[in-house]
Order: structure tokens, then C-alpha cells, then sequence
């Protein structure tokens, strides 16, 4: 269920400090400043989870928001976010670039580095936050993408605009299931537009360096459960050298041994919320997934989802509908 964090639930004098703490809770640790000549913010913030995704709607007046080395260094939290104005106009600076937002534009910004918000007047935003890693794997040189704005007239950032616009209503309503696959569509969507700007565009690569890279990919999500799977075994397969296949795989946003391990992962992730099973324990399914250690399993979760494994299925077992709740009640002993 959403939660709603206000600073209508204090005293004016005390606004601006409850509003930073407000911020902290709901993203990352931030120092919030009221503009000139005003000494409080009034705002609120709706927060709701999509799977590993948070998502929040933003209501305030007029700050500026401020993540500094200092707070990078006491809390070293690795997300990126993503600011959708709604309405009114804001700015997003990091990575010595400024980004300036109308209603309809997003923009990309990363918590392991410093970064600057910034808001003359009254506004409204949808913010989306993820794992660092979960975009790590799907993007290259996130560095070069982050504070450039991203316009809704058409493409991935129009698809993105409404897909949000209809999940902050209905995200009540997912199965954890349902949820964990509408934050993969609205990963892959925003991977999309951020693609589509001059920064993220590479080097071509050649017809055959393209049918090699199609066939790994087809290969591993054949095999992706079979332990055996590696590089190595790849180049066994496909009768090629595995310096062939890290050719054929130059360019991608991660080496094809952490793409294996990305892709593992996620069709983990995806069986810890599926109702067929809940039987099943944590460690089965990450065996079952081509992990052939659980500690290893659970740290890399934690490190691309934010969460522990069983946390994640905990969080969708105990949601208040949807047939995973039935179905994790139904293994409890009696």
C-alpha cells in the first residue's frame, strides 16, 4: 500500500527539517535548503514499491536538494533515480551537466556521485529509483547519460510518461508476480529512451560480430539453468574461440560472464514471486537457477536488487492480495 510522508503533520517552524527527513527516508541522504527569503518547504511524498523499483510521487514548493561528497561518504547508497516532471519546471546538475525539465521530460541521475535538484517554484514529480547494478548491466557509460533530458513527444519517453501516469493508480492492484514483470517493462522501456540519446550511441558493430552476439544471447537463456554454463562452455557449443566471443561481445554493457550471471538473477528473482513455487525454498530455487553456492546467490541479489532473497519473497508473500499470499500461507506448517 502507498505511504504518505507530508509535512502537513507539524508545525510550520519545523517543516524544512521534517521535509530533509523526509527525503532521506524515501531515497537517499539529501540536504534540502528553502529558497531566499522563505525558511520552510511544504510538501508530500507518495511512496509505493514496484517490485525492486520504488516509485514516488512528489508535491512541494519551491528547494533545492543536494547530495554531497560528505553524505556519498556516510552512506554509500548505489541507486539511480529518475525525475518525471509533472508539473511546473525543475533542473537536474551532475556530472558537469544541467539538465532542465518541463512537464513531460525525465531525467537520469546517480546516488554514488554528487548531484544537485533544483526547483524555482511550486512542482510536481513522479520519481522512479532502482538498484545501481540492475541499470549497470543493461546500460553502458551510465556516467554520460545522467543530468540530460529525456523529452516525452515520442518514443520510449512518451511509453514511459503513461506507463507511470497508470501505475501510480493501479500499483495496488499487481500480484507480486504481475509487479515484478511490469518493473522489467518499465526498466527496459526507460533503458530505451536513455539509448536514444547522441552520449549513448557507440560504435556499429559488424553483421557477423551482430549474429554471434544473437546467438550467445539465444544460447544462454536456453541453458541458463544448467550450472556447466559459462564462456567456456559457450565456445564448446558454438564451436567458436572464447576470444571470438568477447569480440562479438565488445560493446554490451557488461562482460558476458556478468550478463550470465544478470540473467540468472533475474529469472530468480522472478521464480521467488511465482505462486507454482512457493514450496519451494530459497536455495532450491537458486540451484535451479545455475547457482551452485547460496551464499554467492544471496550476496549477488542483494547486490543487483537491494534486498536479500528472502526478503524479496517475504515482501510478496505477505502482500495484502494476489495468489502468492495464498500460496505461501498454504506451505506454512500447521
Amino acid at each position: 500500500m502507498p505511504r504518505l510522508l507530508s509535512t502537513a503533520e507539524v508545525e510550520p517552524a519545523q517543516r524544512l527539517a521534517y521535509w530533509t527527513d523526509l527525503a532521506c527516508e524515501a531515497y537517499v541522504q539529501l540536504q534540502c535548503d528553502a529558497p531566499p527569503g522563505s525558511a520552510s518547504i511544504d510538501g508530500e511524498i507518495v511512496v509505493d514499491q514496484l517490485a525492486t523499483l520504488a516509485l514516488t510521487r512528489v508535491t512541494s514548493t519551491a528547494q533545492v536538494v543536494r547530495r554531497t561528497p560528505a553524505m556519498i561518504a556516510r552512506a554509500a547508497e548505489d541507486r539511480f533515480l529518475v525525475s518525471i516532471q509533472i508539473s511546473g519546471h525543475g533542473m537536474v546538475s551532475q556530472d558537469g551537466r544541467d539538465a532542465v525539465l518541463a512537464p513531460g521530460d525525465f531525467a537520469l541521475y546517480d546516488s554514488t556521485r554528487p548531484y544537485v535538484l533544483r526547483f524555482d517554484g511550486p512542482f510536481r514529480q513522479f520519481v522512479l529509483m532502482m538498484p545501481g547494478p540492475l541499470l549497470r548491466s543493461a546500460l553502458r557509460d551510465t556516467r554520460r547519460l545522467t543530468a540530460t533530458a529525456v523529452g516525452s513527444e515520442r518514443g520510449a519517453g512518451r511509453l514511459l510518461i503513461e506507463m507511470i501516469r497508470t501505475l501510480s493508480t493501479d500499483t495496488g492492484t499487481l500480484a507480486p508476480q504481475s509487479a515484478a514483470a511490469v518493473a522489467d517493462s518499465v526498466t527496459q522501456i526507460l533503458v530505451a529512451g536513455l539509448s536514444a540519446l547522441p552520449a549513448a550511441k557507440g560504435q556499429g558493430v559488424s553483421a557477423r560480430a551482430a549474429f554471434h552476439r544473437e546467438q550467445l544471447k539465444s544460447l544462454v537463456r536456453q541453458r541458463l539453468r544448467d550450472p556447466a554454463l559459462g564462456v567456456a562452455e559457450l565456445a564448446r557449443q558454438l564451436r567458436l574461440t572464447p576470444s571470438t566471443l568477447h569480440r562479438a561481445w565488445a560493446g554490451e554493457p557488461c562482460s558476458l560472464s556478468d550478463w550470465i550471471w544478470a540473467q540468472r538473477l533475474d529469472a530468480a528473482r522472478r521464480d521467488l514471486v511465482d505462486p507454482a513455487l512457493a514450496r519451494r525454498s530459497v536455495s532450491t530455487i537458486a540451484f535451479g537457477c545455475g547457482f551452485n553456492d547460496a551464499a554467492h546467490f544471496s550476496r549477488a541479489f542483494r547486490a543487483r536488487f537491494g534486498c536479500s532473497p528472502s526478503d524479496w519473497r517475504t515482501a510478496a508473500a505477505t502482500a495484502t492480495d494476489g495468489p502468492l499470499a495464498a500460496a505461501w500461507a498454504s506451505r506454512r506448517p500447521r
